[in-house]
C-alpha cells in the first residue's frame, strides 16, 4: 500500500474510538447538527424504511445512550451484576435531577446473560448528585480494574457473531482502541479454570501510539493469550508456526475486520462528523477497506469465519466491499446468515442496489457512466454487480444494517463471511512443510524455527533492507534497527527462560510448582542485567513468537507473574508473585497458601501494613510460617451475604506485619464485593480530577497509556494512598482511614 493510503488509514481512528467509548464524553454544544448533503444522499438511496426517515434523522441528533458491558468470563461477573442491580440501579431509580426522575438502566435485550446495559444518563448528569457520583466512581474504578468496559452497544456485535471458542486462533486486524479485542479475550477465557486456553488473540493496529490503547485494554484482563502487534493491516505478514516438528503457515480460525471508515453512523457521539461529512470520504476509503478485507480472507483458515464491520451506513464502504470480495473469491467465500445469532437485535437486511454521488452532487449508477477524468477516484468495485443472477447468488441481504432509531443505538454495518475453500489466487500457494532443522529457511525468507525445549532459541528482528543482525541466545526480537526506531517501534526484546536459567530454580522450589507447570512459557523483557519482571504467554503464542521475530513487530504480550523483591532473598526466593498473574499461576502453586476470611481481607485491603495479630487466629498462625504468600478466600455457600466467588490476593509477610500487593482499583473492587463502600480520597482533588478527565476526554486515553507504559518500564510498586472507606455492613471491623506510602495506581 502506498504512503498516501497508509496515512489515510492512520488518520481514520475517530469513528472506531467513537463507537467503542460509548457516549460518556462531553458533547460539542456549539456544533449545529445539520448537513443537507447527508440528508439528501441517504434519502435518495432509500436505505431507511418508508415513513421512517424523519425518525432516523431525529435519532441521529439525539445524544447516544451510555452503555457498559460486564466482563463476562471472570468469576466475579455475577457479583458485579448483583452489585449493579441491587445497589446502584435501585438508588438511581429514586434520583430526581432538575425535576426529572432518572431513567433506570436497561439490559440490552440481545446481549447474553444481562451482561450489557444502557442508560440515557450523561456523564454530566451522573456527577450532579452524590448518589450518582458514587455510581460514577464505581464505573471508573471497575473499568480500570477490567471488570467493566464502557463501550457502545453496536460495537459489541461483531465479537458475538464470530462465535469464539477457547481453542480458536484469532486475528483482530484494526484493533485499537480495543474494546472488541477485550471481548475476544473474554471469550477465549470462557472457562476460568483453564489458565492457558489453546487459542490466542493477535491484536493489530497500523498506528504505533494507538497500539498502547490495545496494551492497556489487554492488561486490564490479565491474559497470557494476547499479543499486540503494529502493522499495516492491508499487508500484515503471513506468520509461521511449528506443527509436529514441521513448519506450517498460520491460518486463523476467526478474524475481526473492523476497518477504518467515514463514521457517519457515529454522529450521535462524534458530533464533529456533522460538519465534516461528505461523500468523498467513502470514495477515498473504499480501496483501503477492500485491501484489508482481502488480506483478512487470505489468512483465514478454510472453515473459519471473518466478520467485516464498519460504523458507516454508506453502501460504498459496506455492501460494495462485500460484493467485490465475494466476486473475487469465485465461490471460496459465502455470506453467513446471522439472523438467528442475536435474538432481540433489530436490523435491516443488506441492500442489493445503490448508486454513487460525488461531493459536487453528481450521481452515477454504473461504472460505464463515470467519465475518464474520475477513474482515479471512482472504481468499478464501488458499484453493485450488473448481472441479476450473479447479484442474487451473493446474498447481500444477509448483511446486517443497524439503524439508530430502531433500538436507540449508533449506526452500524456487519457481515459474516465463511471460507469454504482456499482463495483462487492462493490455490498454488506452496504449503510450507519442512523440518524445523532445515537449512533452506533462507530460500523462503524465513528464520530458523524455534529450537526444542532443551535448546536455547536463537532468533532476531530485522528489516527488509538490512542484513540480519547477530543473533542472541533466547531473544525473540532484540532492540530493532535505527530505521525501525524512526517509526516509533522501540520495544524491549522478548527472552524466554532457558532450561538451565538460574533464576527459575529457586522460584520452582519456593512455590513448589507442580510438574506440569509450563516453564518454557516464561519470558523476560531484557537479556542483560538482573531480570526485574517475569511474564508468561500461552504455548501457542510462544510458538508464534519464536518463529516470526523477523517479520513481526510485537508491542506487548503475556501477563506479569513474578516481580523481583530483594527482601525475599532471605526466604530463599528473590521474586514475589504479581497480582496480575495470580489467576494464571494459581493452578500450579502447591505451597504458601493461606486461607483467609472476609474480615481478614478487609484488614489487608484497608490498611497498608497491618500487624499479623490483626488477622484472625487461623490466618495468623499460617502467615507466621512463610514469606511470600497467596491469600485465598473460598466462598461459603451457606452464607449468601458473603461473596460467592473465590478471591486470591498476593501478599508479603514482614517480621511483624503483612502486606497485600494489590493495585489500587482492584482493592476498591474487592472491598465493594465485601460490602465496604469505597470513596476516592478527595484531598486536593488531583486524582479524582485526572480520572474524570480521562473518562470524559474523547479519544484521550493516550495520557493514560503513557502512564501505564511508564509504570511498566520502571516496575512501579503498588503503593497505595489513603482509602476513604465506609463500612457497608457496619460491624466496625474496617479502619475508616489507612495511612500508607506514596499514592499510585496499577492496572
Amino acid at each position: 500500500m502506498g504512503k498516501r493510503s497508509r496515512q489515510r488509514q492512520r488518520n481514520q481512528p475517530a469513528a472506531r474510538d467513537s463507537r467503542d467509548n460509548a457516549g460518556w464524553g462531553a458533547g460539542y454544544d456549539d456544533i449545529i447538527k445539520e448537513n443537507k448533503l447527508f440528508e439528501h444522499y441517504y434519502k435518495e438511496l432509500g436505505l431507511v424504511p418508508d415513513g421512517e426517515f424523519d425518525q432516523f434523522m431525529e435519532a441521529m441528533r439525539e445524544p447516544l445512550p451510555a452503555t457498559i458491558r460486564i466482563t463476562g468470563y471472570k468469576s466475579h461477573a455475577k457479583e458485579i451484576l448483583h452489585c449493579l442491580k441491587d445497589k446502584y440501579f435501585k438508588e438511581i431509580q429514586e434520583v430526581v435531577i432538575d425535576g426529572q426522575k432518572i431513567e433506570a438502566p436497561q439490559a440490552l435485550s440481545w446481549y447474553p446473560d444481562e451482561l450489557a446495559w444502557h442508560t440515557n444518563m450523561s456523564r454530566k448528569i451522573i456527577r450532579k448528585s452524590p448518589l450518582l457520583e458514587k455510581f460514577h466512581q464505581f464505573l471508573v474504578s471497575e473499568t480500570e480494574s477490567g471488570n467493566i468496559s464502557r463501550q457502545e452497544a453496536v460495537s459489541m456485535i461483531p465479537p458475538l457473531l464470530l462465535k469464539i471458542e477457547p481453542h480458536h486462533k484469532i486475528l483482530d486486524m484494526c484493533a485499537a482502541p480495543g474494546s472488541k479485542t477485550a471481548q475476544l479475550i473474554e471469550m477465549l477465557h470462557a472457562d476460568m479454570d483453564v489458565p492457558f486456553p489453546e487459542g490466542f488473540v493477535i491484536a493489530n493496529d497500523v498506528d504505533n501510539k494507538r497500539c498502547y490503547l490495545l496494551v492497556h485494554q489487554a492488561k486490564r484482563l490479565n491474559s497470557p493469550c494476547i499479543m499486540v502487534v503494529n502493522h499495516d493491516a492491508s499487508c500484515i505478514p503471513t506468520l509461521h508456526v511449528d506443527s509436529d516438528g514441521k513448519k506450517d503457515i498460520l491460518f486463523y480460525d476467526r478474524i475481526l475486520c473492523d476497518v477504518p471508515c467515514s463514521g457517519d453512523g457515529t454522529m450521535r457521539k462524534n458530533i464533529d462528523v456533522w460538519k465534516k461529512w461528505t461523500t468523498s470520504n467513502s470514495l477515498h476509503l473504499h480501496g483501503l477497506q477492500l485491501r484489508i478485507a482481502v488480506r483478512g480472507v487470505e489468512q483465514l483458515a478454510v472453515g473459519g469465519r471473518m466478520v467485516y464491520s464498519t460504523c458507516s451506513l454508506n453502501p460504498i464502504e459496506d455492501e460494495a466491499v462485500i460484493a467485490a470480495l465475494l466476486e473475487k473469491s469465485e465461490g471460496a467465500l459465502e455470506l453467513a446468515d446471522g439472523s438467528a445469532d442475536l435474538p432481540g437485535l433489530k436490523w435491516m437486511p443488506g441492500v442489493t442496489s445503490w448508486k454513487l454521488m460525488t461531493k459536487e452532487g453528481q450521481w452515477y449508477s454504473d461504472w460505464s457512466e463515470v467519465p475518464t477524468s474520475r477513474h482515479t477516484q471512482i472504481r468499478p468495485t464501488m458499484f453493485p454487480p450488473k448481472d441479476p443472477q450473479k447479484l442474487a447468488s451473493l446474498h447481500l441481504e444477509r448483511c446486517m444494517r443497524i439503524l439508530p432509531h430502531h433500538q436507540n443505538t449508533g449506526g452500524f454495518f456487519v457481515a459474516v463471511l465463511v471460507k469454504k475453500a482456499p482463495m483462487p489466487w492462493n490455490k498454488r500457494y506452496p504449503k510450507l512443510r519442512k523440518d524445523v532443522s532445515s537449512s533452506s529457511a533462507a530460500q523462503t525468507g524465513d528464520s530458523p524455527a524455534a529450537a526444542t525445549p532443551t535448546e536455547t532459541p536463537r532468533l532476531a528482528e530485522t528489516t527488509v533492507e538490512e542484513e540480519t543482525p547477530a543473533k542472541q541466545d533466547g531473544v525473540c526480537g532484540p532492540p530493532p534497527s535505527k530505521k525501525m526506531r524512526l517509526f516509533g517501534f522501540k520495544e524491549d526484546p522478548f527472552v524466554f527462560l532457558s532450561e538451565d536459567d538460574p533464576v527459575f530454580s529457586p522460584i520452582q522450589t519456593f512455590y513448589d510448582l507442580s510438574p506440569d507447570f509450563p516453564k518454557f512459557n516464561v519470558l523476560t523483557r531484557t537479556h542483560e542485567g538482573k531480570k526485574r519482571h517475569l511474564y508468561m504467554v500461552s504455548k501457542e503464542l510462544r510458538n508464534v513468537l519464536l518463529n516470526n521475530s523477523e517479520r513481526l513487530k510485537v508491542i506487548n504480550t503475556g501477563v506479569k507473574v513474578w516481580s523481583r523483591n530483594s527482601d525475599g532473598e532471605e526466604f530463599g526466593c528473590a521474586f514475589r508473585l504479581a497480582q496480575e498473574g495470580i489467576y494464571t499461576l494459581n493452578p500450579y502453586i502447591r505451597s504458601r497458601m493461606i486461607t483467609v476470611s472476609v474480615e481478614d481481607i478487609k484488614v489487608l485491603l484497608t490498611q497498608e501494613n497491618p500487624f499479623l495479630s490483626k488477622l484472625e487466629d487461623s490466618a495468623h498462625a499460617q502467615a507466621k510460617k512463610m514469606g511470600n504468600i497467596v491469600l485465598r478466600y473460598q466462598p461459603n455457600p451457606n452464607n449468601p451475604a458473603e461473596p460467592q466467588c473465590p478471591i486470591e490476593l498476593c501478599g508479603w509477610r514482614g517480621k511483624t506485619s503483612i502486606r497485600a500487593f494489590v493495585p489500587r482499583n482492584e482493592r476498591f473492587h474487592y472491598l465493594r464485593m465485601l460490602g465496604v463502600e469505597v470513596f476516592r480520597d478527595k484531598q486536593g482533588q488531583g486524582q479524582g480530577r485526572r480520572d474524570a478527565e480521562k473518562e470524559g476526554k474523547e479519544g484521550g486515553e493516550e495520557e493514560e497509556i503513557e502512564a501505564e507504559k511508564e509504570e511498566e518500564s520502571q516496575g512501579a510498586a503498588e503503593n497505595e494512598g489513603e482509602l476513604d472507606l465506609k463500612n457497608g455492613d457496619q460491624d466496625g471491623s474496617s479502619e475508616p482511614k489507612t495511612n500508607g506510602g506514596n499514592q499510585g495506581t496499577s492496572s
